[in-house]
């Protein structure tokens, strides 16, 4: 049975920590709606209506773009090994980019994660939880390196030319906020 609360309470964020993964959800107005999976250690619990997590460059850059639309963001995490728990948190959210201000300061919460992208700093409103039990019983091994693995090999013009290609529009051409690259890095 689902269960609302107004705050994240401290043994939801003993069970948001002890998550390998979790999922983000955001839509804009029109187009598609998405989930991404996210893990390597990049969310962080800043206190009982807040949370950041850190975005590092991938195969697309759905969640900025939303979020320019429509700050609206959804955070779930399930149990996939002990008691059966799905827990969901509600709110609204915006972008940190390395550019800006705050980025020093917030990225210090991360370990340093090779092509870093985005911080996302989530105002929670509400957090639910559910049973969890259809979901299936699984064993954590480890953590993926390959992202890392490819990023270290990229030069930071390299890196900037991927994101200017793959990461400025989302899928349906919605802009995504990402800072145009010097035309030297593009070479």
């Amino acid at each position: 049975m689902a269960k609302q609360f107004p705050a994240i309470g401290p043994d939801h964020q003993v069970f948001i920590e002890k998550q390998p993964v979790f999922f983000v959800g955001t839509a804009a107005p029109d187009g598609r709606v998405n989930v991404s999976p996210k893990g390597m250690d990049s969310l962080r619990v800043l206190g009982p209506n807040r949370v950041m997590w850190l975005n590092v460059t991938g195969s697309g850059n759905e969640t900025a773009a939303h979020l320019l639309k429509l700050p609206r963001m959804t955070l779930m995490f399930c149990a996939f090994e002990g008691a059966p728990l799905i827990l969901r948190l509600y709110g609204t959210a915006r972008m940190v980019q390395s550019g800006d201000a705050e980025w020093a300061v917030l990225f210090r919460h991360f370990p340093p994660l090779p092509a870093a992208r985005q911080i996302y700093l989530m105002d929670v409103d509400l957090v639910q939880t559910s049973c969890g039990m259809a979901v299936p019983l699984m064993d954590f091994r480890e953590g993926r390196e390959n992202l890392n693995e490819v990023h270290r090999r990229l030069t930071a013009g390299q890196l900037e030319g991927y994101r200017q290609r793959k990461n400025a529009r989302s899928i349906d051409g919605f802009p995504t906020g990402l800072p145009p690259a010097p035309e030297a890095q593009l070479s």
